[in-house]
């Protein structure tokens, strides 16, 4: 196939930048690949909202940025940051255009929420399942648009560069180029090359490599991983967030149930076994400090009580407003045998957003030529070293308008590469069982969420790295011998991005934001990004 655009992803990311520059270019092919049914994205699962300055009265652009700057510890790149605050209410306003429904008060104005971080309230929403709304605004404006093909069910393996026309890349090379990818059609298991003049990654997070995250099962950090074996530029892989309050079901593990933080925004208390409201003890902020801060502060009170949970207390808060806004909370609740409104709700902490990722500049572009990344994917330096509270959104979206605007301005002077060979199968046989890719992918979760989660050391560290080295031998032996598959393919890559977790955590010899490291419990005056 060749494509003029290729977008590899439909969240929001992937799906803003195929609408922008299939309007833009309506003589341009434009496609869409997704490795399972197109609404299936982490976007789909942002509960909280969208967080923009819509009330100049109480609220202003430098308020935002001063937030930003706050939650990302020293380490967001300044001028990123004024550009997705003061370019992301326009962005909002357009997905507004669109058709998404944000909730209103009685006089028509937004309702805003207030969240961990945030001074003023500017968090819009669309009760407790704003992702959805906005992944079904934008997959119902891409089919008025007769120039974007959306095609489901590829797996995409890897991006073609000059390694596989025959020469020696290396991260040194100057000019690495993309020309496309190699996809897994897992309709028809077939691998087949898709050509592209230009390639959008947008292929979200990467939560699934800990044992409890609130990411799906597609949450594998394929666009990382890819462009990472591509020889691109990876950066501060170490800021992994976990959300504080992922609804707590014994034996549970996997995708966990979201409790968004709109609700500790609207009233609830966090509090320990004995019942006791803990986050005065760690932060004067209380239950809307910074994520890091209240996922520390859980992890702390668990550690002491010996337990693996801690409670989220809802009981003094309106009943109406809660069923309003938090109805599929309410719901999943319920289904428990828990009433949100008289029943403490049991809460920890779980793997939820990466702040690195594919290093990007302030137009989306890589460190690969024509290679745009966008969303949780990238590293624009907007987060720092913690992400803001529903500020990825916003990201996904400026950062998805930045890259269209580049894109078009130089697809004309771009042209398909040719003498780009097939995917080579010589030597593989069909894999004779699954339990070496099942019980290696066990083998990961438990390594990376007893060693690399809230709270690190040096010793966990080296752990890692020594059980990472083994794992991946085994699986590239695997990958050398047998017919890929998503699963065996998905290994190889969380273990790729388990390794770049590890490693950048190993370079930062200090604690900042996500990254807590007792072995260096303070700042290092001395700011730096962990590139790899």
């Amino acid at each position: 196939m060749e494509t003029d655009f290729l977008v590899i992803g439909s969240g929001i990311a992937g799906l803003t930048y195929a609408i922008k520059v299939a309007n833009a270019c309506p003589d341009k092919q434009v496609t869409i690949i997704t490795k399972t049914q197109s609404d299936e994205t982490n976007t789909k699962y942002a509960q909280g909202g969208i967080a923009g300055v819509m009330d100049t009265s109480h609220d202003s652009f430098q308020k935002h940025i001063s937030d930003t700057l706050i939650a990302g510890d020293g380490l967001c790149d300044e001028k990123v940051v004024e550009i997705v605050v003061k370019e992301g209410v326009q962005r909002i306003n357009e997905l507004i255009d669109w058709g998404a429904n944000f909730d209103k008060e009685a006089d028509g104005d937004f309702k805003l929420g207030k969240e961990g971080g945030h001074s003023e309230n500017r968090i819009l929403h669309h009760k407790d399942i704003t992702g959805r709304e906005m992944e079904r605004t934008l997959l119902a404006a891409i089919k008025e648009v007769p120039n974007i093909q959306l095609i489901s069910h590829c797996f995409v393996l890897d991006l073609i560069t000059q390694h596989h026309l025959g020469y020696l890349v290396t991260k040194s090379t100057p000019d690495i180029e993309c020309y496309g990818v190699y996809v897994l059609n897992l309709k028809t298991s077939r691998i087949e090359k898709v050509c592209a003049k230009l390639v959008m990654l947008a292929t979200g997070g990467n939560g699934q490599v800990y044992r409890s995250t609130t990411n799906p099962v597609i949450a594998t950090g394929d666009g990382v991983a890819m462009v990472y074996r591509a020889k691109g530029r990876i950066e501060n892989m170490e800021f992994i967030q976990f959300h504080p309050t992922a609804l707590y079901e014994p034996g549970i593990r996997g995708q966990c149930f979201l409790i968004t933080e709109a609700v500790r925004g609207d009233g609830a208390i966090l509090r320990n076994q004995d019942g006791e409201a803990f986050m005065r003890k760690y932060d004067e902020r209380l239950e809307l400090a910074p994520r890091d801060v209240v996922a520390r502060a859980i992890d702390n009170e668990m550690k002491i009580a010996g337990t693996e949970y801690v409670f989220l207390d809802c009981t003094a808060m309106d009943r109406d407003k809660f069923l309003e806004h938090f109805p599929n909370i309410f719901e999943k609740c319920k289904s428990l045998g828990i009433d949100p409104l008289k029943d403490f709700i049991p809460v920890a902490p779980a793997a939820h957003y990466s702040c690195g990722g594919i290093k990007t500049d302030e137009w989306g572009r890589t460190s690969i030529k024509n290679l745009y990344a966008s969303g949780e994917c990238a590293c624009t330096g907007l987060h720092g070293a913690n992400r803001l509270a529903s500020n990825s959104l916003l990201e996904a979206m400026v950062f998805s308008h930045r890259a269209f605007t580049n894109a078009v301005q130089k697809i004309n002077a771009l042209q398909f590469k040719t003498g780009i060979p097939n995917w080579n199968e010589e030597g593989t046989n069909k894999p004779s069982e699954m339990i070496l890719i099942t019980q290696s992918l066990k083998e990961l979760k438990l390594l990376m969420s007893d060693y690399l989660g809230i709270v690190r050391n040096n010793q966990r560290l080296q752990r890692a790295n020594r059980r990472l080295d083994l794992l991946h031998e085994e699986t590239e032996t695997l990958y050398e011998r047998t017919q890929v598959s998503p699963q065996l393919c998905e290994l190889r890559n969380m273990i790729t991005i388990a390794y770049l977790i590890v490693k950048s955590a190993e370079l930062r010899k200090e604690s900042r934001g996500l990254h807590y490291n007792t072995d260096y419990p303070q700042r290092s005056a001395i700011l730096q990004n962990t590139i790899l």
